[in-house]
């Protein structure tokens, strides 16, 4: 018998790989796990509960931006919000866990609801007990990144989990970090909470990922829809903890200039670091630093150690620990029959659920800038949501979509957009890019007037331009 051992077995990626290497010829599995109540950081801190709360949001929002509604504009109920999301979150976790606990069930299956740690690079210890293994999995996941900056331990700060569970909310902060976290959380506190709020930008724009006109666009949409301020080209210096509980913000721009900001609360979203902490990895040859982690998802130190999901430092997306877990539990059959191994591959497929999501970014492939790092004579093709009227009557018309095209073959790169249910539409352009389609043999059919009419005139911009 093959024995594996996951230390995070509640998360995405640990279960991922759990349930396909479950039914592994010849596997015996440990699963570990000190979560409580446990189901991993998207179910319980990440993507299913934020999305809950900024539903409530969107609803506010949509309807204080529609003048063909008359009377007062509704409050979110922050308490009412959170009751119904910490309902919901349960239940999933619920889901999660006994999904894990039906493996468990096997006389090969083993789980050890407990904190983990090596003792040496094939021996973990867990709930009194050393297991030998053959393949160590980890997949621990990601905590908050809190950066060392000076006055950080004299202030009180909140993190997105923290906004999650908030049911009160002051009437002002300053914000660092407006990565996709930010991006989702500061129009919430916005428009749930009333609040003020001042957020930092290191950049010209938001959304590193998309092409620079997507992030001038998320500055225009939020600045013009929510009481924020947004420099940018700045960073941070100092805080510091004024007199009345709130915090002072210093910051030194690009050009030198300095400037001091208050507010009453600090608000961390300033990303993600492996968890690693307790884990012994010092009983190891592991240092969680740089690229410590193969594209095989094997650690450089160890081919036996593997490393999933947010802890490896990759890309920290729902989706992307489930096919890393996968990967690796392929590999780890294909390892221990003596084959050769894959690299896991993915092609770029992101969306941030900005403005509330109401106003969401997706990408799916190349953007404009990456295809032509690649080689790519491309055709750009660009639609504003306004150009259809779709968009107009449905009072949703801010936003844009942009399509990446090969000039030569007609082949579509990328597609990104950030308009009303462009998370949606990622769906279909994956279709499309994955498969290598040709711009000029998609259909250019709506079968009635509906947004995908976006698509139908970016295809045959594209088209034309191909054509010439």
């Amino acid at each position: 018998m093959t024995h594996v051992v996951i230390i995070g077995a509640y998360g995405s990626a640990g279960a991922a790989m759990a349930g396909e290497l479950v039914e592994g010829p010849d596997v015996e599995l440990t699963l570990i796990d000190d979560g409580e109540p446990g189901g991993g950081l998207c179910i319980l801190r990440g993507c299913m509960p934020s999305k809950e709360v900024l539903s409530a949001g969107a609803h506010r929002f949509q309807a204080r931006h529609d003048d063909r509604l008359v009377g007062e504009i509704p409050d979110v109920d922050l308490e009412r919000t959170v009751e119904r999301k910490d309902g919901h979150t349960l239940s999933w976790a619920g889901h999660r866990r006994a999904g894990i606990e039906e493996m468990a069930e096997r006389d090969d299956v083993t789980f050890v609801h407990d904190t983990a740690h090596f003792v040496d690079p094939h021996t973990v210890q867990a709930g009194g007990e050393a297991f030998e293994a053959d393949y160590v999995v980890v997949a621990t996941g990601s905590s908050v990144n809190v950066p060392d900056l000076p006055g950080i331990d004299e202030v009180d700060f909140m993190t997105s989990a923290d906004v999650l569970d908030a049911t009160e909310l002051p009437d002002s902060g300053i914000v660092m970090g407006f990565g996709y976290v930010g991006m989702e959380m500061v129009p919430y506190l916005a428009e749930a909470g009333g609040m003020e709020l001042t957020v930092i930008e290191h950049d010209d724009r938001p959304i590193d990922e998309a092409d620079p006109e997507f992030g001038d666009a998320a500055l225009d949409l939020y600045e013009n829809n929510w009481d924020l301020t947004i420099p940018t080209n700045c960073y941070e210096q100092k805080l510091e903890r004024t007199d009345d509980g709130g915090v002072r913000l210093f910051v030194e721009f690009e050009d030198g200039r300095e400037e001091t900001y208050e507010a009453d609360q600090l608000f961390l979203f300033t990303g993600r670091r492996p968890t690693v902490e307790g884990l012994g990895l010092d009983n190891t040859d592991i240092v969680v630093e740089g690229d410590w982690v193969r594209e095989t998802m094997q650690t450089e130190a160890h081919d036996h150690i593997y490393a999933v999901g947010d802890v490896n430092g990759k890309e920290p997306i729902l989706h992307v620990a489930k096919e890393q877990g996968f990967t690796a539990a392929e590999n780890i059959l294909r390892q221990e029959a003596g084959g050769s191994l894959t690299e896991y591959e993915n092609v770029h497929h992101h969306v941030i659920f900005s403005g509330l999501g109401v106003y969401p970014f997706a990408r799916v492939g190349h953007n404009e800038e990456t295809a032509r790092e690649a080689g790519y004579d491309v055709a750009v093709a660009t639609r504003q949501a306004s150009d259809d009227g779709v968009f107009k009557s449905k009072n949703v018309s801010e936003g844009l979509a942009k399509l990446i095209v090969d000039r030569e073959a007609g082949t579509v790169l990328g597609w990104q957009g950030m308009h009303y249910h462009a998370d949606s539409f990622a769906k279909t352009m994956q279709i499309v890019v994955e498969m290598g389609l040709d711009v000029r043999e998609i259909p250019d059919r709506a079968y009635h007037p509906t947004l995908p009419e976006n698509l139908d005139g970016l295809f045959r911009d594209a088209a034309d331009a191909v054509g010439e």
